[in-house]
């Protein structure tokens, strides 16, 4: 029998999945295949209705070696492990002759942890532990949550925590979960046969195709002992996110809270001069932060510095006499011991980082009005770990529907440690740059309007003649928008003026959970949704309950940003332009992503409206437009509202 072509198994997994070929689909699909035949690396660029998960489902599962797909998202995941990857499976089979496995593999504080579930947990203030089911009251939410996972848990096949519906929250998920360093091993832990986790392992090792996250694939990268399964292929989608999420897991913390936790968590296991010294350090390290004012740290100050050596020379002499003290008055002493040793081992990690220095950390203060103050530090850059640990020995595609900035991949490439495109380097890999466009027909679909009229917005004051441009323009649209803000503050400042002046009703986003505001914003096309980050790139509506989307101003990052300001005045320092290869690009990166909240289907029309004229009238405003869908474009803002109008008015019409 003569092997499939590529056209055969893609029109038959289309098919399957009741889609359409298209031809962005088919280029994807056939630069996929030549990239992991030849073992180089692909950045492709797909636009929103391209069906880019078939475009590199097919060619992987034909290819025939195993697959590790990492994406950003939880409804990516959910979509490749629940519809595209079955359906696919299911329609290559007779074609391919063979049935290819697949499995979804998380980090391990995801999986529902049975011994914490049965045992309790290790209780901070004593040597024992208590069991959070008697201890939380039935009639509280947290102990409503606890009861339901207790029911979940003998019903659940995964334990997966997104699996739970409806979700619980992070505090009540922690009583029933540990980090890989709290677990006992699946060989100690009197349930380690039926361990959800270790179950999701097991099966990925025998799967042909491996969905995971970003932050599992920066754990497996960073940390040297590898989680996930050997593999030969790595696709990354949404890869726009992938230095981001990097980045957070490289990234250490020290709170006093977590410094005091660790310290009651190890007082009672270890001899009481070693206690004590971790007492003590803790102290001193707590009234020092109390002192703390927010902003990088480019040199660490004397009394911090000492504080950090005296707390990880004190972590040292706890870990070191955790591993061999004996206590028979502590119940389920190797747990107990095991939580303590993680909690202690992360304050040396982190204060051993930050007291040693290196030129590629960043190290800031932070403070939350809840939390208090808190010392973090960051990779200044992530791209050499990348290139050394992502693209050295395997076949890697990235893709996104965001991915050329200002009209090449050269400023992505080299946020992930890839030398331009084209260009030939003992270090670096080489790769190719393709977008195989979108199914849309975005000059016709959409306008850009930029109200260039407006006054540039400063980092403080009232912004009075935007919020007159925004009432007009939402006033115009009949409702039906998206506003993107790149503050909280101004969300809610823009929320509570248009709530007065308009008639249509405005959901805000805090004021109820992200999934339950969306579902609102679909379901009446009067709405309005305001809100920041997680809008940006989370929201998709087609049809028209978003046919107005509103950006406040560019969203370049803070210019106290610790962390972004230290990498542009690197990338200044070695010759480059740190705005344009930072701040630029993090802001063209997120308003590509903001303006594809518009068309989401072929039948879509609307307005992406920009209310900062820098993009009209500053030097960089081209290279940010670029980096947008092909809208037409304009700066009239009375057109655009006679435009918005019309729109409204055909979706009454239809929809009567």
């Amino acid at each position: 029998m003569t092997k499939p072509s590529l056209s055969e198994l893609l029109h038959a997994a289309v098919t399957a999945v009741g889609g359409v070929e298209r031809p962005g689909q088919v280029s994807m699909a056939e630069a996929v295949a030549e990239a992991i035949d030849s073992s180089s690396h692909l950045l492709v660029q797909a636009g929103t209705g391209t069906g880019k998960s078939l475009g590199y489902l097919v060619p992987a599962l034909a290819h025939g070696e195993r697959v590790v797909v990492a994406t950003a998202t939880l409804a990516l995941q959910r979509q490749l492990v629940e519809r595209d990857l079955p359906r696919t499976v299911d329609a290559l089979h007779p074609l391919l002759r063979r049935r290819p496995e697949f499995a979804m593999l998380k980090g391990r504080s995801n999986y529902l942890c049975l011994h914490r579930l049965h045992e309790g947990m290790p209780q901070d203030e004593e040597d024992g532990l208590f069991d959070q089911f008697e201890a939380a009251v039935p009639t509280s939410k947290l102990g409503q949550d606890l009861l339901r996972m207790r029911d979940w848990a003998d019903e659940t096949e995964t334990g997966d925590r997104d699996a739970l519906t409806p979700g619980v929250s992070d505090r009540a998920w922690s009583q029933v979960s540990v980090s890989s360093r709290e677990c006992l091993g699946a060989t100690k832990c009197a349930y380690g046969a039926e361990c959800f986790a270790e179950l999701a392992r097991e099966r990925a090792k025998l799967a042909d195709v491996v969905v995971t996250n970003h932050a599992l694939l920066a754990i497996d990268a960073i940390e040297g002992a590898p989680v996930l399964p050997q593999h030969e292929v790595l696709i990354v989608d949404e890869g726009h996110e992938l230095v981001s999420r990097v980045t957070g897991v490289a990234t250490g913390e020290l709170t006093p809270g977590q410094v005091n936790r660790a310290v009651r968590r190890a007082a009672k296991l270890v001899d009481e001069k070693a206690a004590d010294s971790l007492q003590t350090a803790a102290e001193t390290f707590e009234r020092l932060m109390e002192l703390a004012l927010p902003g990088r740290l480019e040199e660490i100050p004397e009394d911090l510095g000492y504080a950090l050596m005296a707390l990880r020379d004190a972590a040292r002499t706890v870990v070191s006499a955790l591993g061999s003290t004996r206590d028979k008055s502590v119940q389920d002493e190797d747990v107990v011991r095991k939580q303590a040793l993680a909690a202690v081992e992360s304050v040396h990690g982190v204060a051993e980082r930050i007291a040693n220095g290196s030129e590629y950390d960043v190290v800031w203060y932070e403070r939350h009005d809840r939390f208090g103050a808190s010392l973090r530090v960051a990779p200044l850059s992530v791209s050499g770990l990348l290139r050394e640990k992502l693209f050295a020995e395997r076949s890697v595609v990235i893709t996104s529907a965001t991915l050329k900035l200002g009209g090449d991949f050269n400023g992505v490439g080299a946020s992930l440690g890839l030398a331009p495109e084209g260009a030939v380097t003992e270090d670096v890999p080489p790769w190719k740059g393709l977008d195989v466009g979108s199914p849309f027909d975005y000059p016709k679909q959409g306008i850009l309007y930029v109200a260039r009229h407006l006054n540039t917005p400063g980092r403080e004051g009232s912004r009075d003649d935007m919020m007159d441009e925004l009432a007009a323009l939402v006033e115009a649209a009949g409702g039906r928008t998206l506003g993107l803000f790149s503050s909280m503050r101004g969300a809610r400042a823009a929320a509570e003026e248009l709530r007065v002046r308009l008639d249509v009703p405005i959901l805000l986003q805090g004021e109820e959970t992200l999934g339950e505001l969306i579902k609102a914003f679909a379901a009446d096309p009067e709405t309005c949704l305001f809100g920041t980050l997680s809008l940006w790139q989370g929201v998709d509506v087609p049809g028209p309950s978003s046919q107005l989307v509103v950006m406040d101003r560019i969203p370049f990052p803070r210019p106290d940003d610790p962390l972004m300001s230290a990498r542009q005045k690197a990338v200044e320092e070695a010759g480059g332009n740190g705005f344009m290869a930072v701040a630029a690009t993090h802001a063209a990166l997120l308003m590509a992503q903001g303006a594809g909240r518009l068309v989401r289907a072929s039948g879509d029309r609307g307005v992406v409206a920009i209310l900062d004229p820098r993009l009209a009238k500053a030097r960089y405003g081209s290279f940010l437009r670029a980096s947008l869908p092909d809208f037409w474009y304009t700066t009239d803002g009375d057109q655009v509202r006679r435009s918005l109008t019309a729109i409204d008015g055909v979706a009454k019409a239809n929809a009567q």
